[in-house]
C-alpha cells in the first residue's frame, strides 16, 4: 500500500468531523473546561438595585459638593440589609459596600473624606461629584441579557458569569469517549512480574492522557492477547459502550499476529488508510465503523504517543467542538542533522532559550521503543520530506510538547 502524506491523512481523518450533538446538563462546579451547548441569558439583574461601591456615607447630590458640609447620621446599612427610612438634606447613611443605597441618596461619599465630629454628626473634608462611588442597577447586565455564546469553552470567569446570572446547572456539548484497546501476547500490566518474552503495557496510559488532554472521556478496554476472538470481544465492548472513537494499540501492521485490521474491517470497520509517510508512527490506520471512528496506533510506543498528538488530539477536539491548534514555533538547531528520506520526520530534541530564541537539539538516539529520551523532549523537531542536510545554528520548525 502506497504510504500516505501526513498532511492528506490528516485531512481525510478530519474531514467529517463535527462537534457531537449529545449535550448533558451538568452542574456548575462540574463544568469547567466543558464546552457550552446553549447560549446562557441572564435569569436576573446584577447588581438589582443601586449599590454602594465604597464604605462611606449615602448622602443626597445636592449635599456632596461643598468642603465643609455637616450632616446628620441617622443610621447604618450593610451588604445584604435595607435602610427603612429615607435620606432627606443635610442626612446621611453609614453604608457599607455591596449595600443598596438608602432612598434618597444618590451619592457615597468615601470614609476617608468624612471627618467623625460626634457620634451623630460627620463633616465633609472633600466635596464629591453627585453620582460617585454608586453602582447602579443592571450596570453589569440586566435579566434577559445574552452572557455566554454557544460553543464557549467554560473557563473560571464564565462559570462566575453563570452563577451571578443565577444558573445553577449548564448544557455543554457531551464528551467524545474514547474506547482504548492494547493487543500482544506479550503484554502485562504495569505491576505484573515479567515471565520469559514479556514487557509491560505502557502504551495506553500516555494515550489516556492525551484524549483527556483534548476534553474525551476513556474507557480503558485492558489487553486484548494475539486471539481475533477476544480483540473482537473487546471491539464489541466498545461499540456497546457508545464509543464515539475506538483506539488499537499494536497489531495494526502487516505480521501474522497483527491481526487489528482483519478484525476491524469484520466487525463492520471501512478502512480509510493504512500506512503514512511519517516517522515515528508510519503503520497507522484510520477507517469508520458507521459513525465511530477507529485508530489503529503504532504498537511502538514513541510511535503511539506522537501519533496521539497529531491525529487524535485533534480529532476529539473537534468532536467535543474545542478549538485547538498544535503548538509550532521557530527556533535554531542546536546540532548538524543529516537529509531526510521520503518520510516526514518528528525528531525529539531538548528544547532551551537563548538569547530570547529557541535552541533545538535532536537527541543522538531516536529509536521509537525510547520512551525516557520522548519523556526529555521539550519537542520535535519537524523535518519535511526529502529536508537537506542542515547544520547547527539554522532555522527550524518545532512541535512543543508539554
Amino acid at each position: 500500500m502506497t504510504l500516505v502524506p501526513l498532511e492528506t491523512a490528516l485531512e481525510r481523518l478530519l474531514e467529517d468531523a463535527r462537534p457531537l450533538s449529545a449535550s448533558e446538563s451538568v452542574a456548575l462546579h462540574e463544568a469547567y473546561g466543558r464546552v457550552l451547548a446553549e447560549p446562557v441569558a441572564a435569569l436576573r439583574t446584577q447588581p438589582p438595585f443601586d449599590a454602594s461601591a465604597m464604605d462611606g456615607y449615602a448622602i443626597r447630590g445636592a449635599d456632596a459638593g461643598v468642603a465643609g458640609n455637616r450632616l446628620s447620621v441617622i443610621g447604618e446599612v450593610a451588604a445584604g440589609g435595607t435602610f427603612p427610612g429615607a435620606v432627606g438634606a443635610g442626612e446621611c447613611v453609614r453604608i457599607f459596600t455591596g449595600a443598596p443605597l438608602p432612598a434618597g441618596a444618590d451619592t457615597v461619599v468615601i470614609q476617608e473624606d468624612v471627618t467623625v465630629v460626634s457620634p451623630g454628626m460627620v463633616e465633609l473634608r472633600e466635596p464629591t461629584r453627585a453620582g460617585r462611588n454608586v453602582r447602579g442597577a443592571g450596570l453589569d447586565f440586566v435579566e434577559g441579557d445574552l452572557l455566554i455564546d454557544k460553543g464557549q469553552l467554560l473557563g473560571p470567569s464564565s462559570l462566575s458569569l453563570a452563577a451571578s446570572a443565577n444558573h445553577p446547572r449548564l448544557c455543554v456539548v457531551k464528551r467524545p469517549l474514547v474506547a482504548i484497546i492494547a493487543t500482544g501476547d506479550e503484554l502485562r500490566a504495569p505491576g505484573s512480574t515479567l515471565g520469559p518474552g514479556q514487557i509491560i503495557s505502557s502504551n495506553a496510559y500516555g494515550v489516556a492522557a492525551l484524549a483527556r488532554a483534548a476534553g474525551a472521556e476513556v474507557l480503558d478496554l485492558g489487553i486484548a492477547p494475539d486471539s481475533r476472538d477476544a480483540i473482537a470481544a473487546l471491539v464489541k465492548k466498545a461499540v456497546a459502550a457508545g464509543a464515539d472513537v475506538i483506539v488499537t494499540l499494536g497489531g495494526a501492521s502487516v505480521g501474522d499476529h497483527d491481526l487489528v485490521h482483519e478484525v476491524l474491517t469484520g466487525e463492520g470497520m471501512t478502512l480509510d488508510f493504512w500506512k503514512i509517510a511519517m516517522r515515528p508512527g508510519k503503520p497507522l490506520m484510520f477507517g469508520r465503523m458507521g459513525d465511530i471512528r477507529c485508530i489503529g496506533l503504532p504498537g511502538n510506543p514513541v510511535a503511539s504517543l506522537v501519533c496521539s498528538q497529531l491525529f487524535l488530539k485533534p480529532l476529539l477536539a473537534r468532536l467535543g467542538g474545542r478549538p485547538f491548534r498544535q503548538d509550532m514555533r521557530m527556533a535554531r538547531l542546536g546540532a548538524r542533522m543529516p537529509a531526510n528520506d521520503r518520510r516526514q520526520d518528528y525528531v525529539r530534541a531538548r528544547i532551551d532559550e537563548l538569547d530570547g530564541e529557541l535552541v533545538a537539539t535532536p537527541f543522538d538516539l531516536q529509536d521509537s521503543s525510547m520512551l525516557r529520551v520522548l519523556a526529555a523532549s521539550g519537542g520535535l523537531i519537524v523535518r519535511a520530506p526529502f529536508a537537506p542536510a542542515s547544520d547547527a545554528g539554522e532555522a527550524c520548525q518545532v512541535l512543543m510538547l508539554g
